[in-house]
Order: C-alpha cells, then structure tokens, then sequence
C-alpha cells in the first residue's frame, strides 16, 4: 500500500495557503463509537489538565450543562474546572442562526461565558458564508510536561444534548427537541475518534490557523457591543505550539477539511478548501469491493455522482448506506425538503448500482428509531474516515468541517488479504452493534467478505421487517436494521427541489467558475 495512493497530496489538496502537512505518519487512532464512550473518556483527559497545559475546542453547538458522565460534571463546568486549575482553554464556537429555527445560539453563548467566566477565553464565530455554520467538533489537549500524554478528539459528536447515548440506544436524559417520532430521549448513533501521535499537531494546526484569522468573529454591530460587554471578543495570541508528538502507533492521518470560498476570504484557505470532496473522489475512484457508509443526510446529486461511477465502472462493488429514518426536524427546512434531496440521490445510486446497493436505517430494541449522526465511511477496508462532514453539498462546499482519513500500515491478517487493521476493525465494530453480534462472535471474521457482510445486513433487515409486519408475534429477532427509504418518502418524487430548498438546505459554497463547471 503506497499512502499517495490513497490520501491526497499537497497539490492534489488544492489549498497553498494552509500550513498543514500533507499527512503524517506513526499515529494512533481509536474508535469513540456513542457519545458516552467519548465523553466518559474526554472528562478523564480533561481531568488530568494541569498548570499550563492547553485545551483547544471548536464545536457547532455546545451546552454547558450537559453531563459528561451520569454523575457529572457538565461541560462548562469541566472546561471552567481546568482554567481554574492553571490551563489554557480557548474555544471557538459557531455564533448559530436564531434559536427559533432551532439552532443553539443561546446555548452556544452560555457555554462561552461560563468559560470566560473561569479565565478561559470562548469566541462566538460568525465568520462564515452567508448561511452557512462552523460545523467543525474537534477538542485538542496537550500537556506542558509531556507530550505522550497529548491528544485529539475529532469527528461527530457535539459537546451537547442528546448525544450522550450508549450502545443499548436509549437516549441521552438530556435530550434536544427531535420530531415525535424519536420518543422523549431520542436515540442517538455517532462516532468520534482519538488520535494520539504526530497529527495532534496537524489538528491543533487547524485551531491557530482559525483563531489567528484576523478578520472580526462577527461583523454585527450590536453583537460585537454585546460580546464586548461579556468579555467575549477578547482573542489573545495563543501560545506558539510545541513540536509534535512522537510516534504512537501505526497509522497515517491525513487531516481533510472543507471551507467556502467567500468575498472576505480566509487568509488560509483563499479560495476555500475542499479537500473532504477530493478526498471522496479519489478513493471512490479506487474502490474496488465495498464501500461502507454511515451518514445524517445523503443529499445532492452533485455529490453522489462520484459514488454512483464507481458502482457504473466496478460490476462487482457493493455500497452499505446506514441513514435516519426520519430528518432531525419537522417542517420544510429540514424536514420535506431533506427527504427530497435523499430520493434523488437514492434514485441516481439505485440506478447505477441495482441491488449492489443497500440502504438501511436503525431502530432500537423497543422500535423507536435511532437517529443517525455519525459520519464515517470505510472504501474496501483500507481507507477510514471519520468527520464532522456529511454527504451533502453543503458539507463538501458551503460549511465549515473537519475529518481524519485512516491508513493503516498493519494488514488485517484474516482473508481477503489486503485491508488494513483499523478499517476493518471499524468496519466490523459497527456492524457488529447493528446486527447484535457479540465482540467475539465467530460470525465478525464472516464479515470479512464483503458478500458475506452485504448478505448478512439484508437478511437481518428482513427478519426484523417481516417481525414488525407480522404484528410482532413472537420473539424480536436480533439486530436494528430496517430496510430504508423508508414509505414516507414516495410522497415526495414530483416535488422538484426549488432555488429555495437549495439555498436554505444544501448551499453551494464553491467558487463560481467551479459551480458553472459542476466540478469541486
């Protein structure tokens, strides 16, 4: 396995201006499958914060109360904990669109004065296209005394409600508001990774290059009065960051982001960034047997398109998509026209791969669906991504995101010969949890084959369909899997997407020679 092969280039990047390195080698990156692993862990990392230690974080949306464990404490509370003791905790939170739509602009502001209020320093970033979010969930913590110790925690799950659920999928306590359909405590599915090793600096590399952007976080005058007020429109200079980390393991991360290209450009990204979308493109492009996909949306033709080729050019390729069944809000914004942009990128892939191509949501042993937040996806058990992105154009062009792509230079040693351990792994893991096999069932190396796997997630989907059709007589057949677009859907195959719906639900953020030419 050549990494070239794999990851892309510094030129291939598209993006000059950026100091990250192409990628980095002798990594390690684990897995943080459900809300509670990752926050039990980072409440033990952030624990651990001494006296000039640094913790970095960029969310979409934070709540300070949420617990990081049952007991405890919230994350305001932890972060305000460490600046008391002596750490640097700076913070770089999406200023949201109006809490009437649904967003988090007051909780995001109650996190960052909690911060303030212990020594930390949280800004209310508002430096992003019209319409568009930070949507970047990454938490950076490295020690004053010992790098080894250092650490990054990147990928889906937001510092907020409702993502503190487990493997059993009964929700978070705290939950957000969710359409009725997903119950009280809404059953939350997504992933985080953790990544020890050299790319913990090429992580921390996208909080400077971020928090030393010299334009103002908001250029709203009575906001910038208010944040003056509250002390949040205070960015000191962040201390000059340490050498990397020595190796930790065996993996290489190459750190993949997006950014629009906007009138008051970043001085890092010029013309934006959108090298999660060339990173799609020149994996898919080498896909051979399976691709394995885990999303909140799948909107966009645009987007789908390199997915669709490459079922047109590969007989043999086989795709598992995992989806919620119902969108995250109720309404037209995201609700309706979320559906329609899925039944046209479902048709496209459909069309070009037929039965190749499986699309499943989950529902917990009770029946109430989960929602599915995690963004990963695994190309013929060699390459890994794990992000905040999802598959839309909005997360490839218009929005603000960061993921880490995996290769791993330890081959898998069970057949077919040639995945890597760490896409397997995650890979086997997920589908583990969704059909209920145990963590050391002899039927995980069956999975291996990805015809075996592609099999074995359709007759799971079946049995637990023909359960719920026969009036769910009898003994709940194991697994979560249900047969997806769901039937709600049909009744959006004449709606044609408006300007509107793409405006408000799916922007472009390309530059406009590059929309007019429909490349990225």
């Amino acid at each position: 396995m050549r990494i070239q092969h794999w990851f892309l280039t510094d030129e291939e990047r598209g993006n000059p201006a950026t100091k990250l390195d192409a990628w980095s080698t002798g990594n390690d990156v684990r897995p943080l499958i459900h809300g509670a692993t990752y926050f039990a862990e980072l409440k033990t990392r952030v624990d651990g914060l001494k006296k000039d230690d640094l913790l970095l974080f960029a969310d979409w949306r934070g709540d300070p109360d949420e617990r990081l464990t049952e007991g405890g404490p919230g994350v305001g509370d932890a972060m305000a904990a460490a600046a008391s003791r002596g750490a640097l905790v700076r913070g770089l939170i999406w200023r949201s669109h109006l809490d009437r739509l649904r967003f988090s602009a007051a909780e995001n502001r109650h996190l960052g004065q909690e911060i303030e209020a212990a020594g930390g320093q949280a800004i209310l970033d508002t430096r992003t296209k019209p319409g568009g979010s930070h949507h970047q969930k990454f938490v950076i913590l490295r020690h004053d005394d010992d790098s080894a110790k250092d650490v990054a925690f990147v990928g889906g799950i937001d510092l907020c409600h409702s993502r503190r659920d487990d493997i059993d999928h009964m929700g978070d306590p705290q939950a957000c508001p969710m359409p009725e359909a997903y119950g009280e405590r809404p059953p939350w599915h997504d992933v985080q990774v953790s990544i020890q090793g050299p790319a913990v600096a090429e992580v921390e590399k996208v909080f400077c290059e971020r928090w030393e952007d010299p334009a103002p976080e908001t250029r709203d005058p009575l906001r910038r009065l208010r944040d003056h007020f509250a002390k949040m429109d205070d960015m000191p200079p962040l201390p000059k960051p340490g050498p990397p980390p020595r190796r930790a393991g065996t993996h290489a991360v190459q750190i993949l982001r997006t950014y629009p290209a906007k009138h008051d450009a970043y001085p890092f990204a010029p013309r934006g960034e959108r090298s999660i979308a060339y990173a799609y493109q020149k994996v898919l492009g080498r896909a051979r047997s399976l691709v394995y996909l885990e999303d909140q949306y799948l909107w966009s033709t645009d987007v789908i398109e390199p997915f669709a080729e490459a079922l047109e050019r590969e007989p043999d390729l086989r795709m598992v998509i995992v989806v919620p069944r119902h969108p995250d809000q109720d309404g037209w914004l995201a609700g309706a026209a979320s559906l329609i942009g899925r039944v046209h990128a479902l048709d496209r892939l459909l069309a070009a791969g037929g039965d190749r191509v499986a699309i499943y949501d989950l529902e917990n042993n009770q029946g109430t669906p989960v929602y599915v937040h995690a963004k990963v996806c695994v190309v013929d058990d060699v390459w890994a991504s794990i992000g905040s992105d999802n598959v839309n154009l909005r997360s490839w062009s218009h929005d603000s995101e960061l993921s880490c792509a995996v290769l791993d230079e330890q081959e898998d040693p069970r057949p077919p010969y040639g995945a890597g351990k760490f896409a397997r792994d995650l890979r086997l893991t997920l589908m583990a949890e969704h059909l209920a096999l145990p963590g050391d069932s002899a039927e995980l190396d069956e999975l291996c084959d990805p015809i075996t796997a592609f099999d074995a997630f359709a007759a799971s989907a079946a049995r637990l369909d023909a359960w719920h059709a026969g009036g769910r007589e009898g003994p709940r057949p194991p697994g979560r899997l249900r047969p997806h677009p769901s039937p709600e859907l049909t009744r959006f195959r004449r709606i044609v997407a408006s300007p509107l719906y793409r405006l408000a639900v799916d922007p472009d953020g390309r530059p406009p020679s590059l929309r007019r030419s429909g490349r990225f």
